[in-house]
């Protein structure tokens, strides 16, 4: 189901957004997120379940239709009769936006409320993130920690794609490096469908104590390694013949991104693999992206370009890798070989 707002809907969709919050949140805690997914299912039905008022209940549907969460067909006058059926996908949606451990609970922690209100101030170069509030690249262990705890929470839609295409990515494969691979909780999932493989995390030396936390947690703890390193300052380990990109290049400006593409391209072995899973420039993105391309406004020190896929692709082509790929999946995953 796809809706298309016109823009004075759309304001006062944004402006009623505390209320469309506490709709969702609402259906979603009393179950019937599930209910709607699994539809079509008649208003009756729902009320008698969830032992609610019907004409209470049609109009909190309503609410979730003028979201474009449901489609509705009222087939007569009886209000009862009314179905409903939830677009696929929804309930999963609203846990990861609205549930107890949604990512958005943890972007609300960072000091947003700096800006709120005097953005015209920040665009003008008056107001400002500083260091306390958030220092980009981190400048402490206790910054970088905190960094990369966070950065972990929105690995779901990465680790998807990942599984989808295991079957392709990993025969072969011996020695898998995560470059800037935070906690390790993305190369513990890549174990779980690679059993010939050893994945290491390449990270700051203050990220290996989340490694190895991860480590220990996860099913395959002697696959699973750090080595400490700066990815500006050396290059990267050899000795892989497959290494990841994920959610890293986009935080950099142009020619930072092309050395560290070209870094990879040097340590891989002949034949080796190397992937790109990004924030790429899409409609969804952007608006999944919303509040970090707001908290930033404030950070000058951040890039955090969202850039279209073949901005990668043509890059990779460039530094001289081939059969460049896009892999499909919640986020688009590129993959490149060196040429043996």
């Amino acid at each position: 189901m796809t809706t298309t707002f016109s823009p004075r809907a759309l304001m006062s969709l944004l402006f009623n957004g505390p209320k469309a919050v506490d709709v969702v949140t609402t259906a979603l805690s009393v179950g019937l997120l599930d209910a709607l997914e699994a539809g079509p299912v008649s208003l009756r039905e729902l009320a008698e379940r969830f032992q609610m008022q019907p004409l209470r209940l049609y109009k909190f549907l309503d609410c979730l239709e003028s979201l474009g969460f449901v489609s509705r067909n009222e087939p007569s006058d009886d209000i009862t009769e009314t179905t409903y059926h939830g677009v696929t996908g929804l309930r999963e949606a609203a846990a990861a936006a609205v549930g107890p451990g949604a990512i958005e609970h943890d972007r609300d922690t960072y000091p947003w409320q700096r800006l709120h209100g005097r953005l015209e101030e920040s665009l003008r170069g008056d107001v400002s993130m500083t260091d306390d509030d958030f220092s980009w690249p981190p400048k402490t262990d206790e910054q970088t920690e905190a960094f990369e705890r966070s950065m972990s929470l929105g690995l779901g839609p990465v680790i998807k794609t990942f599984d989808q295409h295991a079957h392709r990515l990993w025969p072969g494969r011996r020695r898998f490096l995560d470059v800037g691979g935070g906690a390790g909780t993305l190369a513990a999932h890549v174990l779980d469908n690679a059993p010939d493989l050893l994945a290491d995390v390449y990270n700051l030396p203050a990220v290996a104590p989340l490694v190895e936390e991860t480590r220990k947690r996860c099913a395959h703890p002697e696959r699973l390694g750090f080595v400490a390193g700066d990815f500006f300052t050396e290059p990267l380990p050899a000795g892989y013949d497959a290494l990841a990109f994920v959610r890293v290049l986009h935080d950099w400006p142009t020619p930072d991104s092309r050395r560290l593409v070209k870094k990879a391209y040097e340590a891989l072995s002949p034949g080796g693999l190397l992937l790109i899973c990004e924030e790429f420039r899409t409609p969804d993105r952007l608006a999944m992206q919303f509040f970090w391309s707001y908290f930033l406004i404030g950070v000058d020190s951040a890039v955090s370009r969202l850039r279209e896929v073949s901005f990668y692709t043509k890059l990779l082509g460039e530094v001289g890798f081939t059969d460049i790929q896009v892999l499909p999946g919640s986020w688009e995953l590129v993959v490149a070989h060196k040429p043996g």
